[in-house]
Parts: structure tokens; sequence; C-alpha cells
């Protein structure tokens, strides 16, 4: 194989292919909302009004762009993909509404905490075998997957132990959220210049 080939799972971090990868764009949409609520955990940005502002990422980008981005995997028989992008897209529409509901007084204030920890934990355990898969995807995108399992059990424990431990839980909400990025950057920028410009060491088969 020469050099500069690009295979498959090098341009766009899934193993399946087409004409126009969504993976790329499911990456993007999962980074961008990752990081801005990540920003809210670490205590970057204040968790009042303005703490919200990942609200709109989370239903229309991170949410419905992302459920998108994971039919178009389905056209490319991507399993993986298409599992990942439409369950996290679910997720942040599914986060987005918790804080709309209390609001609106559908979910009482008292139960937010231990509502969001049963919510986390649940994810944590999607997230473990999903972690798993990504082991025969290739690294950069296994990285993705092993900082966001960190994250939700470091979230998993903020919110049923010591809240403290969503700040540490933010920090590494961000790692995964650059991580994404990377990956996806190197699906569009790979694509584009045909060759391998951004690594992500894919795996043999």
């Amino acid at each position: 194989m020469a050099k500069d080939e690009i295979t498959k799972v090098e341009i766009a971090g899934f193993e399946s292919l087409s004409p126009a990868d969504p993976g790329p764009l499911g990456l993007n949409c999962f980074a961008l909302t990752t990081f801005l609520l990540s920003l809210v955990n670490a205590g970057i940005i204040s968790a009042g009004a303005a703490g919200h502002v990942w609200l709109t990422s989370a239903l229309f980008f991170g949410g419905a762009a992302q459920v998108l981005a994971g039919l178009w995997e389905f056209r490319t028989r991507n399993v993986f993909g298409a599992t990942a992008f439409i369950s996290y897209g679910g997720f942040w529409v599914s986060l987005g509404l918790i804080p709309v509901f209390v609001a609106k007084g559908l979910i009482p204030d008292t139960d937010i905490t231990l509502l969001l920890a049963w919510f986390l934990t649940a994810w944590t355990i999607f997230t473990f075998y999903m972690w798993i898969g990504g082991m025969k995807t290739n690294k950069a995108l296994f990285l993705v997957f092993t900082f966001l399992l960190a994250t939700f059990i470091l979230l998993d424990i903020g919110h049923f132990v010591n809240p403290a431990i969503n700040v540490i839980a933010g920090y590494c909400g961000l790692i995964t959220a650059f991580l994404a990025w990377y990956t996806s950057a190197a699906g569009v920028i790979n694509t584009v210049w045909g060759k391998v410009v951004l690594p992500i060491g894919a795996r043999k088969k």
C-alpha cells in the first residue's frame, strides 16, 4: 500500500465509508455540545442562565443533527457509527429537555439530582460496551470513548456521592470534546486532501 493511500478506516474513523461519509459530521455534533456542557461542569462558565448556552446545541445540533448523521450511517452499513450517533443524539435531546421540564414544573427540583444520577448511570452502561466496540475501530476514536467513559463515571460519582467531582468530570469532558473534534477534522481534511494529513491510528484487520 502506498504511503499516502487512505483506507476506509483512516479517512473517517469508521470502517464503512460512503462518498459523503457522515462520521465527521456526527463527531462534530457530539464534540461541540460536549464542549459547551463541559465548560459548565468544569466551572469555567457559570451554571446560571448563561450556563444554559448548551441547551440549544443539545436539542438541535448535538441532538437532531447527530441523529441524522446516525441515520446516514445506516446507509453505509456501519452499525457502530449508526448506534453511536443516534444514541448520543437522543442523549442530548433527553438531557436538554430535563432543565426545560424542571422549569415548567413537570419534574420537581428536589428529584433532579437523583434523576440525573440514574440517567447518567444508564448512559455509562451504554458507553461501556461502545468503548469495547471502539477497540476495533481506530486509536483516535477509541480515545474518544475512553475519555467519554471516564467522564460518565466521574459524573456518576459526582451526582451520587460528591458534587465536587463534577468539576473533574467537566475537564475530562473537555478532553473528550477535543479528541472528537480531532477525529472529525481528520475525516474532513484527509478526505479533501486525498491523503493522511491528520493520522488517527487506523487498526489493521
